[in-house]
This record gives C-alpha cells, sequence and structure tokens, in this order.
C-alpha cells in the first residue's frame, strides 16, 4: 500500500446497488476519521450495464480514486472480467461462485445465499458491505448498526443475510486489512454537492434545470433543500427554457443559475448571447462529458473548453472559472455568483463529470457568505445601460415608476432599439470596459493555484485532472511546480508571466490540446508536451505518475 492507501471496488450489474455499497463503504471509512474518495463508474443503462464503484482511504489528505484494489468484490462474471487486472499488489478478489468457478480468489455463495430472501439482487450490495466489513476486522454489531443506518428497508433480512456472509469471509480473511483511524470525521460529498452548497452560500434565489448527466443532481439537491433555504427551484421542459427563465428571473432581481452539459450547453448558447447583450447577471453550471452529440453521457472529458469560452454569438463578457477540486467547487461557486452579479454579465462555471459526481471528505464553512452590493440606481431618470466609467451600470427592479427596459436588439442608455453607427459602437465600448475593470478586480483575488516544487518543470492543469495531478504526484513522490489556473476568460496571464521561459507540460483530458492551446495563446506559454486522456475515464494516479517521471526525467 502507498502511505497507507487503502483501495476497495465493488462491480455488478446496474440494479444490484453497486453504488449504494460504495457509498456505505466511505461512510464507514469516513466514521472511522480517515479521509476518502469515492468514483462510481456507470453505463447509460438502467438494468443491466455494468457499473462499479471505487473507494480510496488514507489516514492523510487523497485526491483520487487509485484503480488497483485491495479488494475487489464482483458480483457477476463480467465484473470479475472487467476487474481481473485492477487488483493491487497482495489484494484479494471475492467472487460470486455460483456465477463462476475457476478465479484466482475467494469464492462467495451470494446468489444462493440472496435468492433465501424477497430482494435477492438488492442483496448483493449489503453482502458486499459485509465482506468489507470482515475484511477490516470490523465486528458484527458495528456492522449492523451501519446496516440499520444506510439500508432503512427490510432491515432484519438485510442483518441475517449480511451475518451469514461475514461469518463465510471470516473463516478466509477477517482483518486482512486493519485500517488506522484518522483524527477526524469529516462530510462526504460530491462536486454537484459543493456547487449547490457554494451557491446557497453566495445567495442564490432561483434555480433551473432540465436533467442531463452529469449536472443533473445539482437540480435534484437543490429540490431537496429548496424549502430551507427559500429557494425557487424549477424542473423545466427544456434547456431552452431553462435560460430564458432564468434571465426573465434576473430581471426581476433574483441570484440564477442554471446547469447542464454540452449538448443542453448548446441550445442554451442563444440565451447567452441575450444575456450578454442585455447585460444580465446569470452564472451557467457547464459539466462537461465526452461529445459530440450524446457523446458517451456517463463518463468524463474536458473537451467543451473552446466551446464555453466563445458561447454565444457576437462579443461580450464571458466570466468562466473551473474548480480543481471539491472543496474549491464550494467557495468558487459562490464567489462566482458575485461575479456576474457585480459585472452584470453571464459566468460560466465550468467542470466535468469526475468533479461533479465522485465523491470526497471535505472540510467547509458553509456560512452564507456576505458579498459586496450590486451598483443600484439612486434617483433621476433611469437608464439600465448607463454608460459608466467601469461600463457597469445601475441596476433597478420591478415594482418601479421607473421604466426598466432590456433589450436583445442593440440599444442606447435608456434601452431603446438602435442602428445608429455611432451608438452601436458606443455600446459596444460601454460592454468592454468591464473586461478592464475585471481584470482589475481579479488581479486583487486568488486566480491561479501555484504548488511550488523543486523540479525545474512546471505541470498545468486545469479542473478535475488537477485532483489526479496532485496524487500522482504524492504517490510517485515527484516534486515539479503545479500550476492550475482557476480562471480561464479572462486568463490571469499576470500571474502566468513567469513561465513564459521555463519546461511546462500540461495534463488534460482533450485529444486536441485545447486547455494547452490556451495557455499558449493567451499567455505565451512554451509548452513542450501535453499528457492526454480521453477514453472518458479520468486519470489513475499511478499510471499518471509513471507518465510525469518519464516526461521529468
Amino acid at each position: 500500500m502507498v502511505y497507507d492507501v487503502f483501495t476497495f471496488l465493488v462491480g455488478g450489474k446496474a440494479g444490484e446497488g453497486v453504488k449504494k455499497a460504495g457509498s456505505v463503504a466511505a461512510h464507514i471509512f469516513s466514521s472511522m476519521g480517515r479521509h476518502v474518495f469515492q468514483l462510481d463508474d456507470y453505463m447509460s443503462l438502467i438494468r443491466g450495464g455494468h457499473n462499479f464503484s471505487v473507494v480510496s482511504t488514507s489516514s492523510h489528505s487523497i485526491t483520487s480514486h487509485y484503480m488497483k484494489a485491495n479488494l475487489v468484490v464482483n458480483f457477476d462474471k463480467r465484473s470479475c472480467d472487467t476487474h481481473i487486472n485492477d487488483v493491487a499488489d497482495k489484494g484479494i478478489i471475492i467472487f460470486n461462485s455460483d456465477e463462476q468457478e475457476n478465479v484466482d480468489g475467494i469464492g462467495i455463495p451470494l446468489s444462493s445465499e440472496a435468492e433465501k430472501y424477497p430482494m435477492k439482487k438488492l442483496m448483493y450490495g449489503v453482502g458486499a458491505v459485509a465482506i468489507l466489513s470482515s475484511t477490516i476486522g470490523m465486528s458484527k454489531d458495528q456492522m449492523n448498526q451501519n446496516i440499520k443506518n444506510q439500508y432503512p428497508r427490510g432491515i432484519e433480512d438485510n442483518i441475517k443475510f449480511a451475518d451469514s456472509i461475514y461469518d463465510i469471509v471470516k473463516e478466509r480473511c477477517k482483518n486482512k486489512y486493519p485500517l488506522e483511524r484518522g483524527y477526524k470525521e469529516r462530510p462526504i460529498i460530491t462536486g454537484n454537492d459543493a456547487i449547490s452548497l457554494g451557491a446557497i452560500a453566495g445567495g442564490l434565489d432561483t434555480y433551473f434545470g432540465y436533467p442531463m448527466t452529469p449536472a443533473s443532481s445539482i437540480l435534484h439537491f437543490l429540490a431537496k433543500q429548496a424549502e430551507n433555504f427559500g429557494l425557487a427551484v424549477v424542473h423545466a421542459e427544456s434547456e431552452l427554457a431553462v435560460i430564458n427563465m432564468a434571465i426573465g428571473a434576473a430581471f426581476t432581481g433574483a441570484k440564477s443559475m442554471v446547469g447542464t452539459s454540452g449538448g443542453g450547453f448548446a441550445l442554451m448558447t442563444e440565451g447567452i448571447s441575450l444575456a450578454g447583450i442585455t447585460e444580465t447577471p446569470i452564472l451557467c453550471v457547464l459539466s462537461m462529458r465526452p461529445g459530440p452529440a450524446t457523446g458517451v453521457p456517463t463518463y468524463t472529458e474536458q473537451a467543451d473548453l473552446n466551446f464555453a469560452l466563445s458561447a454565444g454569438h457576437g462579443d461580450f463578457l464571458r466570466i468562466i472559472a473551473s474548480p480543481g477540486t471539491v472543496e474549491e467547487a464550494y467557495y468558487l461557486t459562490a464567489k462566482m455568483l458575485d461575479l456576474v452579479w457585480k459585472f452584470q454579465t453571464p459566468g460560466i462555471l465550468l467542470t466535468e463529470k469526475h468533479l461533479s459526481e465522485s465523491s470526497m471528505t471535505i472540510d467547509l464553512d458553509i456560512d452564507r457568505a456576505k458579498w459586496a452590493e450590486s451598483k443600484m440606481h439612486n434617483g433621476g431618470n433611469y437608464k439600465r445601460y448607463k454608460d459608466t466609467a467601469d461600463g457597469i451600470s445601475p441596476m433597478l427592479f420591478p415594482p418601479s415608476k421607473e421604466i426598466i427596459k432590456w433589450n436583445s436588439y442593440e440599444h442606447d442608455e435608456i434601452g431603446i432599439t438602435t442602428e445608429s453607427a455611432n451608438m452601436i459602437e458606443k455600446m459596444h465600448n460601454k460592454r468592454n470596459k468591464k473586461l478592464t475593470e475585471l481584470i482589475e478586480h481579479l488581479k486583487t483575488q486568488e486566480t491561479v493555484n501555484i504548488i511550488r516544487g523543486e523540479h525545474p518543470t512546471n505541470i498545468f492543469a486545469y479542473g478535475s485532472t488537477y485532483m489526479s495531478v496532485l496524487e500522482a504526484l504524492k504517490y510517485g513522490k515527484l516534486n515539479p511546480t503545479t500550476v492550475q489556473p482557476v480562471y480561464l476568460s479572462p486568463l490571469p496571464v499576470w500571474e502566468l508571466v513567469e513561465f513564459i521561459n521555463q519546461d511546462n507540460i500540461v495534463i488534460e483530458q482533450s485529444i486536441t490540446g485545447q486547455f494547452a492551446s490556451l495557455l499558449k495563446e493567451k499567455a505565451g506559454l512554451n509548452i513542450r508536451s501535453v499528457i492526454k486522456r480521453y477514453d472518458g475515464r479520468p486519470f489513475d494516479p499511478i499510471e499518471l505518475s509513471i507518465k510525469i517521471r518519464e516526461e521529468l526525467e
């Protein structure tokens, strides 16, 4: 094991409780005060597709899953065949002996044991928890309490089934992997949970969404919390409705956010342009998955970067930022809500499936943040698009005796449609002033995360790939400087000047190297090589550490 990392992998058919078993395992590790990272891998099938959950835990901070597992539990033959090479050195495979034979591992009659109970296939997940509990030396009483807490339906059957599986495993490998306890129990949340909580902390009023993996759980999370935080959460009929409803809500003064993935965002781009010319403060969460078109709906990629950078037609300010960790997703979402309101323009929180749906233990201050007030109208004739020194016009919301006119056509300061050459130029200049003001503001903020290393080579990454890089460097005991730009538009080139003439490597999940191209074009960096992965799966830290070492030597 690497600095006491222990990994549990459970796999089977969709509908057999695989994801739940992984979540319960994560909570078991967390209750021991250990750090946890959980990845769920699933096909776009409600029933029958191969699912697996990988849960890695350590008494130290951990920012990625490890595919080489110490304990692999397979419910069926396909899972066994799929994960035959995912066993760590001295790891063990426990398989369903009713499904296959001649496996180098420990056979457990999961199917025949589950047949004794009404829920049958759903019992497999409980069996995986029992196998894990026995293997790490947990007592039956502790295991049964966890089962009561995590599986509220059919408690008696679940405990009876778990006890029988526990005893079978006990004979072969009880307490094979005793785990050191950590010093503090921490909550486990997904990236989408963090985004949702960050939006609430940032003063969110309304959320509009149409379900699209991997952004869907933001809608579900906020709907559950709507009453607790006074939110209006709307499941609209389409992404077209989502973006236009959000713009309408912002017109009334409501802090609005929407969420989607690439295909849904494509439908929203006309609305993004509308927000650009109406100077509407709106935040869009774009959680990337492989494309084009439907792509691979339940997997991860970073190929929508260029799309986000140029989303919508015409020239207007787009603020784009990407969190590198689940914890950062919380704080950055709140900050982005503040920025779009301060500068009255659309913003995009760019993330990907790996961060959106993976879970990890974190420390958060979830109090609502106190942000600067928006520039408001304070008397006289109201001009919605008043040409100010910084380009930011005073806001006013209904009900009001003043006329408040937002216009999708080019317009004058009041909002009256115009085709005057002079006025078109004036309003372009007016809106463009906000870019200069935004850059000056960002120069006072943390826009790039830099961890200094002793090796002369620098590694650049953004989004969830940054988590993989951090874990790979820790695993391989490598010490280059790591650089993670948090803001991608405007790119904080003032922070990157020092790297222009240095040796730079980029790591990203895009076949065309979109992030590397951005760094070359905007920051003038020399990029020696790009380590890419674009098969829908996130980087594994062990494999990635080998590739990084090859580049550093």
